[in-house]
């Protein structure tokens, strides 16, 4: 042990003498480059020369955003060394003992982030590439054979019915985009803009029509089951739809439903009593309230005090609407109902279930099977509202009793 240790200090008493000095330059203060990532000094480094910053405003701002540092004080002793200039950009001494020059105007361009070096200057129009040699009626005849042939693999031109075909698979089917971007045979973003377009477009064109009836004409066409209640306009209901969590835990305790214990989207739809839809309101946060959706959706501004609506128990809404309402009844603290309660609520209950059909249709787009992602909640108002629009013209009658033969 102890001629282990002796010969572990001789030996570090040897390589301790050893000294490594890098060449110093013959300057008595040294000069370091403020450009970040930038070790050059004039302490070692006699190749090099630093310059301060111009006096320039213009040009001072320009060398700071060069040298990504926007809030940096310059002071007099603030230097940039040459190896970020171009070559252009610096003069030789013409002696010996001079110093290096900028030229005016001069902006650092050479630094780590793009590996000292410019990029390439983009070429002109008629540069890129060649101009084909000018054709003759052979190869122009050949050409067109070509075109013919393989215009299928080169491009795909849709139709504007192959568009609207493409949108209502996607909204009724529940394809998915990239499914019908190799079904079509044209790219996904191409898809994603056509599906964005017909929505807009015939939520435009569906959405100017006007849906709400007339009482004159509700009565009409009013059912015989609806004999009891012949002064209803309009049914009302909510309906949820399942959509993505936000990651905010304050949009989640916006957009979560009791109801459904799940993030959803909630909207107000009105039935006529003999099944057209008659009023579609914007989708709000799911958390929000049957009285709350019916304050906010502009279903009041359309009753008059000569009207009635038909409601579930949970539209609290006696103190907001001017006309008359029909709605189960409460036990308000009783054992049970009376027997004119029960009949008048299994009677309201009877006429109710055909909103839940019509909504039952709404959902029958198999695009609502899924949560809704938050990638489409720009677009969802649209695609919810032409969905339910649409049960007006593709559907029958909500009963086939109510249906008329033809005279």
């Amino acid at each position: 042990r102890r001629l282990f240790t002796k010969r572990y200090n001789s030996n570090y008493n040897m390589t301790s003498k050893k000294t490594f000095k890098f060449q110093r330059t013959i300057y008595s203060t040294a000069e370091h480059c403020c450009v970040p990532l930038c070790q050059a000094s004039s302490k070692y480094n006699s190749l090099l020369s630093f310059h301060t910053f111009p006096s320039d405003a213009e040009i001072r701002r320009k060398w700071l955003v060069a040298i990504r540092r926007d809030k940096f004080t310059v002071t007099p002793h603030t230097r940039v060394c040459s190896r970020h200039f171009n070559k252009g950009d610096v003069r030789e001494p013409l002696s010996e003992t001079g110093r290096r020059l900028l030229n005016k105007g001069a902006v650092p361009a050479l630094f780590e982030w793009n590996n000292f070096t410019l990029p390439t200057s983009r070429p002109g129009v008629w540069e890129r590439r060649e101009r084909p040699p000018p054709m003759t009626e052979d190869d122009g005849d050949a050409e067109k054979h070509n075109a013919n042939c393989f215009s299928f693999e080169q491009t795909r031109f849709l139709q504007p019915m192959d568009e609207m075909f493409m949108f209502l698979n996607y909204l009724a089917l529940g394809s998915k985009q990239r499914d019908l971007a190799d079904r079509y045979g044209v790219h996904q973003s191409t898809v994603s803009r056509i599906i964005t377009t017909w929505s807009n477009f015939l939520y435009t064109v569906l959405g100017s029509v006007r849906i709400w009836i007339p009482e004159e004409k509700i009565r009409a066409h009013l059912p015989a089951e609806f004999k009891d209640y012949a002064d209803t306009t309009v049914i009302l209901d909510c309906t949820e739809l399942r959509c993505q969590c936000p990651s905010s835990p304050l949009l989640q305790s916006e957009m979560f439903s009791a109801y459904k214990s799940h993030c959803t989207l909630k909207g107000l739809l009105g039935v006529a009593p003999h099944g057209a839809v008659t009023f579609i309101s914007q989708l709000y946060a799911g958390s929000i309230s049957d009285k709350q959706i019916t304050r906010e959706s502009g279903i009041l501004s359309l009753l008059r005090p000569g009207m009635a609506i038909m409601v579930d128990r949970g539209f609290l809404v006696d103190d907001l609407v001017p006309c008359k309402i029909y709605r189960p009844a409460f036990l308000s603290g009783r054992s049970q109902m009376s027997a004119c309660e029960v009949r008048e609520t299994q009677a309201i209950a009877r006429l109710r279930v055909h909103v839940e059909r019509l909504i039952r249709r709404v959902k029958e787009h198999k695009f609502f099977d899924t949560e809704i992602p938050l990638r489409l909640f720009g677009n969802i108002n649209q695609l919810y509202t032409v969905a339910c629009l649409l049960t007006n013209y593709e559907n029958g009658p909500l009963v086939k009793a109510w249906a008329k033969n033809p005279e």
